[in-house]
């Protein structure tokens, strides 16, 4: 380091004369204008300074070269006395870029040229600072904008989620709804299966409490206007005779519940603090009214669309299971009625069954009968008339009618079957029925029979041999076809059983007539005589619980056993 000037300062005139200078050297040392008009502004501060405090201070400049190759210019400001009053001394550095430029020596000329330079630095620098101050502004204005553009921005995206966050509630809100349609459709269609799955009214009517409560209702009553039997322990709410008189669903609560399609009515004195649902069960006719007690505070509007519904479908079921109950009762008085007693004949046990199908209305065209002809001999009959119902059930006592008229000539069966072959093709052309018609004469151990498309019949020997009188038979009854019916001869010996049936007896939907004969002749041939002859009614029931074994039917059963006996006995009428 080598000292490049050094000055006494007591007075303003001195201070000014050290600034002049180390201004001048910093210029001449090639220090950028900013740096040395900093350095020496600080300079000239702590001068002012020492001033202040009075006495005399020292300045002293330097300049020296730094370790990466560089240069700088050292400003030190002490008090003149060493240690006079203890003041560490004032160091400050320039860098500068030319340390080995040689320094201009500083005469009153130079000073004056370094003073004048002073306030050209200071112009510059205020130049500069005014653009400075430019610069600031525009890029004020442009923060200014920017900031501008980003609340803009900000308050967009606020505005896009706040979009975003309703539209979520919305979505939400669509498929909680959707759900919630969905479930209560799910409902119905299980409540419709389950009201309508029974033709029994009771079945229907007992169903409702199990699938409403207690998830839509506390509790319900059905108040049914035919029904006499039914206890009425509170009285009936007000609300339900309105919706009686009306046949529009009422609400009975303190508030109005508002609920689609439903009228409001003040809340009922039976249950004040519970609101009521009042539907009216409306089918073809109005046959009562359904009343549901609220499972909370309220009725949910879309369960009570969805209840409404569930009331009138189960009007509806209770409707056709009151309609079917009343056909069904008709049609089995009315097939009871052309099942007659069997008629006592001498060497000829007789024994006979009846079950209707299982499913539908229970009655079919299926019957039996055995009465005597005018000559002595006995008639014994199985028919079936295609289908079920009361058209079948009619045409079946048509039929049973008729034949017992032609009977009266005397004819044999295969003219009686002619007979009644060409009344159903006249009467009924879209009708047909089987028929299987068997002679016994008293003491006459052949048996004259005749078949229209019927099942073989069954023939079990004394011996308890079982066949079938597989004898190929003739057409069925009431086919559009000119047809005369042949008579056949069994040979029966005392002890020997014919067993005459429809096909519901033997007929299984997935093995046809084959399995069901199968069971039916082996059934018949494990009986012996002795319990053919001792209880023919019990042997029939034998034959029966074996060949069915207590399975649904979709068709009726008709069984007849003609059993001969050694000696005259009386028959065991069982229809």
């Amino acid at each position: 380091m080598t000292a490049a000037g050094t000055w006494t300062v007591a007075s303003v005139a001195d201070a000014a004369r050290v600034r002049t200078a180390v201004a001048g050297l910093a210029a001449d040392a090639g220090a950028p204008l900013l740096d040395r008009t900093r350095f020496v502004a600080g300079l000239t501060a702590r001068l002012r300074h020492c001033l202040d405090q009075g006495g005399t201070w020292r300045a002293v400049v330097r300049r020296g070269r730094t370790a990466d190759g560089g240069g700088y210019l050292q400003v030190t400001v002490r008090p003149a006395r060493s240690g006079a009053d203890g003041t560490p001394p004032w160091r400050r550095s320039l860098p500068v870029p030319e340390p080995d430029r040689p320094l201009t020596a500083l005469d009153d000329g130079a000073r004056a040229e370094a003073l004048s330079a002073t306030g050209d630095d200071t112009a510059r620098i205020l130049a500069e600072l005014a653009d400075a101050e430019a610069l600031v502004r525009f890029h004020r204005e442009e923060l200014h904008q920017t900031n501008q553009g980003v609340l803009a921005l900000h308050a967009e995206l606020d505005a896009a989620a706040l979009a975003q966050r309703e539209l979520l509630r919305a979505e939400r809100a669509s498929r909680s709804e959707a759900e919630n349609a969905r479930r209560l459709l799910t409902f119905l269609a299980d409540a419709s299966a389950a009201v309508t799955a029974s033709l029994n009214p009771e079945d229907v009517l007992r169903q409702l409490p199990e699938l409403l409560v207690p998830r839509y209702a506390h509790r319900i009553d059905v108040w049914l206007f035919d029904d006499d039997t039914a206890p009425v322990r509170d009285g009936r709410p007000a609300a339900a005779v309105v919706a009686a008189r009306s046949g529009r669903p009422q609400h009975a609560a303190a508030h109005a519940g508002g609920l689609p399609g439903v009228d409001d009515q003040p809340p009922s004195a039976l249950a004040p603090g519970r609101a009521l649902l009042c539907i009216p069960l409306v089918g073809r006719r109005t046959l009562g009214v359904l009343t549901l007690t609220a499972p909370g505070p309220r009725f949910h509007p879309d369960e009570t669309v969805m209840l409404v519904e569930v009331a009138h479908r189960a009007a509806t079921a209770l409707e056709n299971a009151r309609l079917y109950a009343h056909h069904r009762d008709t049609a089995e008085t009315l097939q009871r009625a052309q099942l007659t007693e069997l008629p006592a004949a001498p060497g000829l046990l007789l024994a006979a069954r009846y079950l209707p199908a299982t499913r539908g209305l229970n009655i079919g065209g299926d019957w039996y009968d055995v009465f005597p002809q005018p000559d002595g001999s006995l008639l014994a009959v199985v028919g079936d008339v295609t289908g079920h119902g009361l058209r079948a059930a009619v045409m079946m006592g048509r039929l049973r009618t008729a034949l017992r008229a032609y009977a009266v000539d005397g004819e044999g069966p295969a003219q009686l079957l002619t007979r009644l072959h060409r009344l159903l093709h006249h009467q009924q052309p879209d009708l047909y029925a089987t028929a299987v018609i068997a002679r016994f004469r008293p003491g006459d151990p052949r048996v004259h029979w005749a078949s229209a498309g019927h099942p073989p019949a069954v023939v079990r020997t004394p011996d308890g041999a079982v066949r079938t009188l597989d004898t190929k038979p003739g057409v069925m009854l009431g086919v559009p076809v000119p047809y005369e019916y042949r008579d056949h001869t069994v040979h029966l010996a005392p002890g020997s059983t014919l067993v005459l049936y429809t096909d519901g007896l033997v007929e299984r939907r997935a093995q046809g007539v084959d399995a069901g004969t199968r069971l039916l002749t082996g059934a018949l041939g494990v009986l012996s005589t002795a319990e053919l002859e001792q209880d023919l009614d019990a042997a029939a029931e034998s034959l029966l619980k074996q060949t069915l074994h207590d399975s649904e039917r979709d068709d009726d059963v008709c069984l007849l056993l003609c059993h001969t006996a050694a000696v005259p006995a009386k028959a065991r009428p069982r229809p």
